[in-house]
């Protein structure tokens, strides 16, 4: 198991952030993700227009998981509406 920082984006109306959230909670249990931390960062702007959306939510999650199984998951993510963007960073110890 190697950490992950994840940084996720979801639209800022309630409905879709929360099922975003728990749809990615789901997923992430689904391929053996522990999840150390997470820290919501509260809503912003967008550089550029995603999905129609020029505002959203971010949050950040400290992860440990497969290394193996990050392409996987990815994969997964582009496949939830209620996601706008993710991406995962390696954390060096």
């Amino acid at each position: 198991m190697r950490k992950y920082e994840l940084m996720t984006i979801f639209p800022i109306e309630e409905e879709k952030y929360n099922a975003g959230l728990n749809t990615l909670r789901t997923t992430l249990g689904e391929f053996g993700v522990e999840i150390e931390k997470e820290e919501p960062f509260g809503d912003r702007d967008l550089c550029y227009e995603v999905k129609k959306q020029k505002r959203g939510r971010f949050v950040l999650l400290n992860i440990k998981a497969n290394p193996a199984k990050i392409v996987d998951i990815n994969r997964q993510f582009k496949l939830n509406p209620e996601l706008l963007k993710c991406m995962f960073v390696k954390i060096d110890e």
